[in-house]
Protein backbone atom coordinates (compact mmCIF):
# COMPACT_ATOMS: atom_id res chain seq x y z
CA UNK A 1 0.00 0.00 0.00
CA UNK A 2 2.78 2.39 0.92
CA UNK A 3 4.52 1.62 -2.38
CA UNK A 4 1.39 2.57 -4.34
CA UNK A 5 1.22 5.85 -2.43
CA UNK A 6 4.85 6.55 -3.35
CA UNK A 7 4.18 5.95 -7.07
CA UNK A 8 1.13 8.21 -6.99
CA UNK A 9 3.12 10.99 -5.29
CA UNK A 10 5.89 10.71 -7.91
CA UNK A 11 3.50 11.05 -10.85
CA UNK A 12 1.41 13.79 -9.27
CA UNK A 13 4.40 15.93 -8.31
CA UNK A 14 6.31 15.51 -11.58
CA UNK A 15 3.46 15.89 -14.05
CA UNK A 16 1.44 18.16 -11.77
CA UNK A 17 4.41 20.50 -11.48
CA UNK A 18 4.91 20.39 -15.25
CA UNK A 19 1.27 21.32 -15.88
CA UNK A 20 1.33 24.00 -13.19
CA UNK A 21 4.33 25.58 -14.91
CA UNK A 22 2.33 25.86 -18.13
CA UNK A 23 3.50 22.70 -19.84
CA UNK A 24 1.26 20.72 -22.17
CA UNK A 25 0.92 16.96 -22.06
CA UNK A 26 0.01 16.69 -25.72
CA UNK A 27 3.55 16.34 -27.06
CA UNK A 28 4.46 13.84 -24.30
CA UNK A 29 1.40 11.69 -24.84
CA UNK A 30 1.79 11.68 -28.62
CA UNK A 31 5.37 10.38 -28.49
CA UNK A 32 5.16 8.33 -25.30
CA UNK A 33 4.15 4.99 -26.90
CA UNK A 34 7.08 5.05 -29.33
CA UNK A 35 9.64 6.25 -26.80
CA UNK A 36 8.40 3.75 -24.24
CA UNK A 37 8.62 0.94 -26.78
CA UNK A 38 12.23 1.85 -27.63
CA UNK A 39 13.46 2.49 -24.09
CA UNK A 40 11.39 -0.10 -22.26
CA UNK A 41 11.91 -2.71 -24.95
CA UNK A 42 15.67 -2.16 -25.01
CA UNK A 43 15.84 -2.30 -21.19
CA UNK A 44 13.82 -5.53 -21.15
CA UNK A 45 16.00 -7.05 -23.86
CA UNK A 46 19.16 -6.08 -21.99
CA UNK A 47 17.68 -7.60 -18.83
CA UNK A 48 17.05 -10.90 -20.62
CA UNK A 49 20.52 -10.77 -22.16
CA UNK A 50 22.30 -10.20 -18.86
CA UNK A 51 20.43 -12.73 -16.72
CA UNK A 52 19.39 -16.36 -16.82
CA UNK A 53 15.81 -17.61 -16.67
CA UNK A 54 15.86 -18.27 -12.92
CA UNK A 55 16.97 -14.70 -12.19
CA UNK A 56 14.28 -13.33 -14.51
CA UNK A 57 11.60 -15.33 -12.67
CA UNK A 58 13.08 -14.42 -9.29
CA UNK A 59 13.05 -10.71 -10.16
CA UNK A 60 9.48 -10.80 -11.47
CA UNK A 61 8.39 -12.44 -8.22
CA UNK A 62 10.36 -10.07 -6.00
CA UNK A 63 8.85 -6.95 -7.59
CA UNK A 64 5.74 -7.80 -5.59
CA UNK A 65 7.73 -7.19 -2.39
CA UNK A 66 7.66 -3.47 -3.19
CA UNK A 67 3.95 -3.52 -2.43
CA UNK A 68 3.61 -6.50 -0.07
CA UNK A 69 6.53 -5.65 2.19
CA UNK A 70 8.32 -8.18 4.37
CA UNK A 71 7.35 -11.83 4.45
CA UNK A 72 7.84 -12.30 8.18
CA UNK A 73 5.67 -10.39 10.63
CA UNK A 74 6.05 -10.06 14.43
CA UNK A 75 3.72 -13.04 15.01
CA UNK A 76 5.94 -15.18 12.78
CA UNK A 77 8.99 -14.44 14.96
CA UNK A 78 7.02 -15.54 18.02
CA UNK A 79 5.93 -18.72 16.22
CA UNK A 80 9.52 -19.42 15.18
CA UNK A 81 10.72 -19.15 18.78
CA UNK A 82 7.94 -21.50 19.87
CA UNK A 83 8.87 -24.01 17.15
CA UNK A 84 12.54 -23.92 18.11
CA UNK A 85 11.66 -24.30 21.78
CA UNK A 86 9.70 -27.48 21.10
CA UNK A 87 12.43 -28.96 18.95
CA UNK A 88 15.25 -28.12 21.37
CA UNK A 89 13.28 -29.45 24.31
CA UNK A 90 12.79 -32.78 22.52
CA UNK A 91 16.44 -32.85 21.45
CA UNK A 92 17.56 -32.55 25.08
CA UNK A 93 15.03 -34.96 26.60
CA UNK A 94 14.74 -37.60 23.87
CA UNK A 95 17.16 -37.22 20.93
CA UNK A 96 15.77 -40.31 19.20
CA UNK A 97 12.28 -38.80 19.10
CA UNK A 98 13.68 -35.72 17.38
CA UNK A 99 14.68 -37.69 14.29
CA UNK A 100 11.15 -38.06 12.95
CA UNK A 101 10.68 -34.30 13.05
CA UNK A 102 13.94 -33.26 11.41
CA UNK A 103 14.10 -36.08 8.86
CA UNK A 104 10.52 -35.61 7.62
CA UNK A 105 9.37 -32.14 8.66
CA UNK A 106 6.48 -32.20 6.19
CA UNK A 107 4.83 -34.93 8.26
CA UNK A 108 5.94 -33.61 11.65
CA UNK A 109 3.17 -32.70 14.08
CA UNK A 110 5.35 -29.94 15.51
CA UNK A 111 6.10 -28.27 12.17
CA UNK A 112 2.45 -28.66 11.19
CA UNK A 113 1.48 -26.16 13.91
CA UNK A 114 3.37 -23.48 11.99
CA UNK A 115 2.29 -23.81 8.34
CA UNK A 116 3.79 -20.52 7.19
CA UNK A 117 7.23 -21.52 8.43
CA UNK A 118 6.81 -25.02 7.02
CA UNK A 119 6.26 -23.56 3.54
CA UNK A 120 9.64 -21.83 3.65
CA UNK A 121 12.12 -24.47 2.55
CA UNK A 122 15.17 -22.41 3.51
CA UNK A 123 13.99 -21.95 7.10
CA UNK A 124 12.99 -25.61 7.49
CA UNK A 125 16.23 -26.90 5.97
CA UNK A 126 18.28 -24.55 8.12
CA UNK A 127 16.58 -25.79 11.28
CA UNK A 128 16.69 -29.47 10.40
CA UNK A 129 20.25 -29.52 9.07
CA UNK A 130 21.60 -27.69 12.12
CA UNK A 131 19.78 -29.92 14.61
CA UNK A 132 21.00 -32.94 12.68
CA UNK A 133 24.56 -31.63 12.91
CA UNK A 134 24.10 -31.07 16.64
CA UNK A 135 23.00 -34.70 17.06
CA UNK A 136 26.30 -35.82 15.49
CA UNK A 137 28.15 -34.67 18.62
CA UNK A 138 30.36 -32.03 17.08
CA UNK A 139 33.34 -31.44 19.36
CA UNK A 140 33.56 -27.81 18.33
CA UNK A 141 30.23 -25.90 18.03
CA UNK A 142 32.12 -23.14 16.25
CA UNK A 143 32.45 -25.45 13.24
CA UNK A 144 28.68 -25.59 12.87
CA UNK A 145 28.46 -21.86 13.51
CA UNK A 146 30.92 -21.21 10.68
CA UNK A 147 28.92 -23.42 8.33
CA UNK A 148 25.76 -21.54 9.26
CA UNK A 149 27.40 -18.19 8.55
CA UNK A 150 28.56 -19.30 5.11
CA UNK A 151 25.19 -20.82 4.31
CA UNK A 152 23.33 -17.65 5.27
CA UNK A 153 25.79 -15.54 3.29
CA UNK A 154 25.13 -17.69 0.22
CA UNK A 155 21.37 -17.43 0.74
CA UNK A 156 21.58 -13.65 1.08
CA UNK A 157 23.66 -13.34 -2.08
CA UNK A 158 21.07 -15.33 -4.01
CA UNK A 159 18.16 -13.40 -2.49
CA UNK A 160 19.72 -10.08 -3.55
CA UNK A 161 20.06 -11.11 -7.23
CA UNK A 162 16.75 -9.50 -8.13
CA UNK A 163 17.69 -6.22 -6.45
CA UNK A 164 21.00 -6.13 -8.33
CA UNK A 165 19.23 -6.95 -11.61
CA UNK A 166 16.74 -4.11 -11.11
CA UNK A 167 19.53 -1.72 -10.20
CA UNK A 168 21.38 -2.66 -13.38
CA UNK A 169 18.28 -1.78 -15.39
CA UNK A 170 17.98 1.54 -13.55
CA UNK A 171 21.63 2.33 -14.28
CA UNK A 172 21.12 1.70 -17.99
CA UNK A 173 17.81 3.51 -18.51
CA UNK A 174 19.23 7.08 -18.75
CA UNK A 175 21.63 5.94 -21.48
CA UNK A 176 18.81 4.18 -23.32
CA UNK A 177 16.81 7.40 -23.03
CA UNK A 178 19.67 9.23 -24.74
CA UNK A 179 19.65 6.59 -27.50
CA UNK A 180 15.96 7.24 -28.09
CA UNK A 181 16.57 10.99 -28.03
CA UNK A 182 19.40 10.70 -30.59
CA UNK A 183 17.13 8.72 -32.88
CA UNK A 184 14.56 11.49 -32.51
CA UNK A 185 17.18 14.08 -33.45
CA UNK A 186 18.18 12.02 -36.50
CA UNK A 187 14.55 11.93 -37.52
CA UNK A 188 14.31 15.69 -37.03
CA UNK A 189 17.45 16.34 -39.08
CA UNK A 190 15.82 14.55 -41.97
CA UNK A 191 12.90 16.95 -41.86
CA UNK A 192 14.64 20.32 -41.85
CA UNK A 193 12.46 21.46 -44.73
CA UNK A 194 9.43 21.47 -42.44
CA UNK A 195 8.09 24.65 -40.79
CA UNK A 196 9.32 25.65 -37.29
CA UNK A 197 6.11 24.45 -35.61
CA UNK A 198 6.62 20.91 -36.87
CA UNK A 199 10.34 20.94 -36.13
CA UNK A 200 9.67 22.17 -32.60
CA UNK A 201 7.21 19.33 -32.06
CA UNK A 202 9.73 16.79 -33.36
CA UNK A 203 12.56 18.13 -31.17
CA UNK A 204 10.25 18.10 -28.16
CA UNK A 205 9.34 14.50 -28.96
CA UNK A 206 13.03 13.58 -29.10
CA UNK A 207 13.63 15.12 -25.69
CA UNK A 208 10.82 13.00 -24.27
CA UNK A 209 13.17 10.04 -24.68
CA UNK A 210 15.78 11.60 -22.40
CA UNK A 211 13.09 12.55 -19.90
CA UNK A 212 11.53 9.09 -19.92
CA UNK A 213 14.85 7.29 -19.42
CA UNK A 214 15.84 9.45 -16.46
CA UNK A 215 12.34 9.42 -14.98
CA UNK A 216 12.02 5.64 -15.14
CA UNK A 217 15.53 5.14 -13.73
CA UNK A 218 15.37 7.43 -10.72
CA UNK A 219 11.63 7.65 -10.19
CA UNK A 220 10.59 4.01 -10.56
CA UNK A 221 13.11 1.22 -11.24
CA UNK A 222 15.84 2.53 -8.92
CA UNK A 223 13.48 2.89 -5.93
CA UNK A 224 12.05 -0.57 -6.75
CA UNK A 225 15.56 -2.04 -6.50
CA UNK A 226 16.20 -0.23 -3.22
CA UNK A 227 12.92 -1.41 -1.72
CA UNK A 228 13.45 -5.03 -2.76
CA UNK A 229 16.91 -4.95 -1.15
CA UNK A 230 15.49 -3.48 2.05
CA UNK A 231 12.78 -6.16 2.25
CA UNK A 232 15.27 -8.97 1.63
CA UNK A 233 17.60 -7.65 4.31
CA UNK A 234 14.69 -7.29 6.73
CA UNK A 235 13.53 -10.86 6.11
CA UNK A 236 17.10 -12.06 6.68
CA UNK A 237 16.61 -11.36 10.41
CA UNK A 238 14.26 -14.35 10.49
CA UNK A 239 17.05 -16.70 9.47
CA UNK A 240 19.53 -14.96 11.75
CA UNK A 241 17.16 -15.71 14.63
CA UNK A 242 17.31 -19.41 13.77
CA UNK A 243 21.09 -19.17 13.80
CA UNK A 244 21.23 -17.44 17.20
CA UNK A 245 18.94 -19.95 18.90
CA UNK A 246 20.54 -23.06 17.44
CA UNK A 247 24.08 -21.82 18.10
CA UNK A 248 23.09 -21.24 21.72
CA UNK A 249 21.79 -24.81 21.77
CA UNK A 250 25.13 -26.06 20.42
CA UNK A 251 26.78 -24.46 23.46
CA UNK A 252 24.57 -26.66 25.69
CA UNK A 253 22.37 -23.90 27.10
CA UNK A 254 18.92 -24.84 28.35
CA UNK A 255 15.95 -24.47 26.01
CA UNK A 256 14.56 -21.34 27.77
CA UNK A 257 17.99 -19.68 27.65
CA UNK A 258 18.37 -20.48 23.94
CA UNK A 259 14.97 -18.94 23.21
CA UNK A 260 15.71 -15.84 25.26
CA UNK A 261 19.03 -15.38 23.43
CA UNK A 262 17.12 -15.47 20.16
CA UNK A 263 14.41 -13.12 21.40
CA UNK A 264 16.89 -10.51 22.55
CA UNK A 265 18.77 -10.67 19.25
CA UNK A 266 15.58 -10.01 17.29
CA UNK A 267 15.07 -6.44 15.96
CA UNK A 268 12.89 -4.41 18.29
CA UNK A 269 10.05 -3.78 15.83
CA UNK A 270 9.42 -7.53 15.36
CA UNK A 271 10.61 -8.78 18.74
CA UNK A 272 7.89 -10.49 20.79
CA UNK A 273 7.62 -9.19 24.32
CA UNK A 274 8.84 -11.39 27.14
CA UNK A 275 5.28 -11.72 28.47
CA UNK A 276 3.73 -12.69 25.13
CA UNK A 277 6.41 -15.26 24.43
CA UNK A 278 6.23 -16.68 27.93
CA UNK A 279 2.47 -17.08 27.59
CA UNK A 280 2.87 -18.86 24.24
CA UNK A 281 5.52 -21.18 25.67
CA UNK A 282 3.38 -21.87 28.71
CA UNK A 283 0.60 -23.02 26.40
CA UNK A 284 3.01 -25.40 24.66
CA UNK A 285 4.13 -26.86 27.99
CA UNK A 286 0.52 -27.43 29.02
CA UNK A 287 -0.22 -29.21 25.74
CA UNK A 288 2.84 -31.43 26.18
CA UNK A 289 1.75 -32.28 29.70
Amino acid sequence: MFGIIGIVVIFVMVFGGYLAAGGKLGIILSTLPYELAMIGGAALGAFFLGNDLSTVKHTAKDVGKVFKGTTWKPADYRDLLCLLFELIRIAKSNPVALEEHIEQPQTSAIFARYPKILKDHEAVDLICDTLRAASMNYDDPHQVEEVLDKRMETHMTHALHSSHALQSIADGLPALGIVAAVLGVIKTMGSLDQPPEILGHMIGGALVGTFLGVFMAYGLVGPFATRVKAVVEEDAHFYKLIREVLVANLHSHSAPICIEVGRQNTPHHVRPSFGDLEEALRGLKQEAA
